[in-house]
């Protein structure tokens, strides 16, 4: 792998990610009481592309219903990122990802689909897993059922809209895990499993690069599921020392649907 300096990668963000505006557009999933996005918008009009390989979500034999990490047996790990922000910063970390030879996983929310439908594309496009993270990222354990529903239905909508499935994982907004009704609701929109995670790099607290990569490269190993975000510079910043550190450690990123398969 190709050893990229702290200034290279600060020269690039200066460049193209737009840095001073990133930390206000992230999604900050496990920081409680977090002021809610706005209301989404009306779904877009525009006829979609269809992405390469659209997957579905699918069951898998002797895993929970709540996935915290795959098989320890293997030296893959799972990069998984809640999906919204600002655009620039998403493409900056999926190039970032694929210089590397890593495939992720984003949890997109559908308010964020709503307003760049084009990342749809872009993230299967890329080989990458594209799966729900309900629609306004609002705290859905917290809702009432017919809310909750509304809010996995909705993502699970615009998702199927733009690449003709619901995709490929459910992962609760504002929690780690979901409650045993969102649990329930998941599984009749069409979602068998939960996807939660074993490593939090706690990057949407702005950190900066270097404690992110300490953070994932102190508690990953083998089956690890990460939690990441899109919208943070100090993530793009930290991604290709972090990939460095898995490549050091023989461990290959790989998509959630792949660790698991």
């Amino acid at each position: 792998m190709v050893h990229v300096t702290t200034t290279d990668r600060r020269s690039a963000l200066r460049a193209g990610v737009g840095i001073a505006a990133a930390g206000a557009l992230g999604s900050g999933c496990a920081a409680p009481g977090a002021a809610a996005h706005p209301a989404a918008a009306p779904p877009t009009t525009a006829k979609p592309h269809p992405p390469h390989t659209p997957l579905a979500a699918h069951r898998f034999a002797g895993q929970p219903a709540q996935i915290t990490h795959g098989p320890r047996t293997r030296p893959q790990v799972a990069l998984t990122f809640h999906g919204q922000g600002a655009p620039a910063i998403a493409r900056s970390l999926l190039d970032e990802a694929e210089k590397g030879g890593a495939r992720v996983t984003v949890l997109a929310v559908g308010s964020w689909l709503d307003e760049h439908p084009e990342m749809a594309r872009r993230i299967l496009d890329g080989g990458h897993d594209l799966g729900n993270h309900t629609l306004r990222h609002l705290d859905i354990n917290a809702m009432s059922e017919a809310d909750a529903n509304a809010e996995i239905r909705g993502c699970a909508e615009r998702l199927r809209r733009l690449t003709g499935s619901v995709g490929t994982w459910f992962r609760p907004s504002r929690s780690p895990r979901a409650s045993p009704l969102v649990e329930r609701l998941a599984r009749r929109a069409g979602y068998p499993h939960v996807l939660s995670y074993d490593v939090d790099s706690l990057d949407f607290t702005s950190p900066g690069a270097s404690a992110i990569t300490r953070k994932v490269g102190g508690e990953v190993r083998n089956g690890s599921v990460v939690s990441l975000h899109f919208g943070y510079a100090d993530t793009v910043a930290a991604l290709p020392a972090v990939l460095e550190e898995l490549d050091r450690r023989g461990l290959r990123a790989v998509t959630t649907t792949e660790l698991l398969s």
